[in-house]
């Protein structure tokens, strides 16, 4: 088990490591209430669709608690954080479900929490056979420990192949504007010794290009029936480089990223955040004064560009994920 943990609950507490300050500082905030849980989901203070989802879950058990919300009320509060990842809204109808039931919410929290760190132990050992001695990895954003609970999604192979002793090397995109590569990637790696560089998001294309990469591996925040998938800004052009240049791009997500209603991407809710993400730095104006800004968190990748689904129960063409997602749906996965 990876020592890195996202959040925890213990009595009537839910700890939150604060992504914000990483890697700076290391700051656990302590939400006792619905209102902080969701604020803390919309200020990315936990960010990453698995561990979203998790928190979110919890939210509802404080919720519950408060004695002045209901299921629905308390629902709708933490699905109206973020609206691209998929997890957020499994976790909060996972909870709200058996508490509407009458249930424990939670123990039914604490169940979607084990499922998920679960699913992603998984996707490692899955995924660690595609990486070979001295492999060499580029990923974007951070789709490690702090962004689904323990393990990660696109990092769980790579915690794996480093434990076998197969010395994998990654190139870690920054992912500009908040960094969470450089800032949170980099700093899982550097906790376990893996081998890494930090590069501009804009230089990926010149490692790959070189011979430099033998694999793309990301996470994702919500992945249709089609294979189509929302993750990251930049992903897409990632997903484009690695077509033009022979190397192979590979998803990992646990089934609650898969949305079972959405057929293609172009259904996907895509968040725009603040402009001044983009027009400052770190407070600091990065453009002239009153120059406007774009700043959409996410982008779509089609199908066509993904060799293969890393996810808890084996490697996936997009070809085939339509029927797997029926599968699970008539078997009640």
């Amino acid at each position: 088990m990876t020592e890195v943990r996202a959040l925890w609950f213990q009595e009537d507490t839910l700890f939150l490591l604060d992504q914000r300050r990483l890697p700076q500082e290391v700051r656990v905030l302590r939400l006792q209430r619905v209102e902080e849980v969701a604020q803390a989901i919309r200020d990315m203070a936990v960010r990453g669709a698995p561990a979203i989802g998790v928190a979110a879950s919890y939210g509802m058990v404080l919720a519950s608690r408060e004695g002045r919300w209901d299921p629905a009320s308390a629902g709708a509060l933490l699905s109206s954080t973020r609206p691209t990842a998929h997890d957020l809204f499994a976790g909060v109808s996972h909870v709200a479900k058996v508490w509407q039931d009458g249930g424990d919410p939670k123990a039914a929290a604490e169940e979607y929490r084990q499922r998920v760190v679960g699913e992603c132990e998984r996707i490692g050992r899955v995924g660690a056979p595609l990486l070979g001695p001295g492999a060499r990895i580029l990923t974007h954003c951070n789709a490690g420990a702090l962004a689904t609970v323990e393990w990660g999604t696109a990092l769980a192979p790579i915690r794996l192949a480093h434990r076998a002793g197969r010395d994998p090397f990654v190139w870690v995109d920054e992912t500009r504007p908040l960094l969470q590569g450089s800032r949170l990637t980099a700093w899982e790696l550097q906790q376990e010794g893996i081998r890494h560089s930090v590069i501009a998001d804009n230089a990926a294309g010149y490692f790959l290009q070189k011979g430099d990469v033998d694999l793309v591996l990301v996470g994702a925040d919500r992945i249709t029936r089609s294979g189509d998938f929302a993750n990251k800004i930049g992903t897409y052009e990632k997903a484009v480089l690695a077509r033009e240049n022979g190397v192979p791009f590979y998803v990992a997500a646990p089934w609650s990223t898969f949305d079972l209603k959405m057929a293609e991407g172009r259904e996907i809710p895509v968040e725009e955040r603040s402009s001044e993400e983009v027009t400052q730095f770190q407070g600091t104006p990065s453009a002239p004064p009153g120059s406007p800004g774009r700043n959409p968190a996410f982008d779509i990748t089609p199908a066509r560009f993904v060799t293969g689904f890393i996810t808890p129960d084996g490697i996936l063409a997009p070809s085939e994920l339509a029927r797997v997602l029926r599968e699970r749906s008539r078997d009640g996965g």
